[in-house]
């Protein structure tokens, strides 16, 4: 019984330390650019979109499609900033226990 009460309370505390982590995740941001840094996206480390930075000389007709493409390649770049920052926050949070791929802990 002492077990499943140690168990309980490891349970309990590493959901205080994930909802924590979670506030933390709110603030922490993450730079994503492309074409040199002439496009660049600003992210949550949860990945939800915070800024979108355009140099002026793309802001012509005629480079709307390179714009377009810019501001994907920038926001991928970002995106994965914002992934490999969440593992990292993770594996300390688990202190290295592996957490099986695809597992959503939020």
């Amino acid at each position: 019984m002492a077990d499943f009460l140690g168990l309980m309370k490891q349970a309990a505390q590493l959901q205080s330390k994930m909802q924590e982590m979670q506030a933390e995740l709110d603030k922490l941001e993450v730079e994503g650019a492309s074409g040199g840094g002439v496009v660049a996206v600003t992210l949550t480390a949860k990945g939800d979109l915070r800024g979108v930075r355009i140099d002026a000389s793309l802001l012509k007709p005629e480079e709307k499609e390179i714009l377009e493409d810019l501001l994907v390649a920038a926001h991928a770049e970002a995106r994965r900033k914002a992934e490999g920052l969440l593992q990292e926050k993770m594996k300390d949070l688990t202190g290295g226990l592996p957490i099986p791929p695809g597992l959503k802990l939020f």
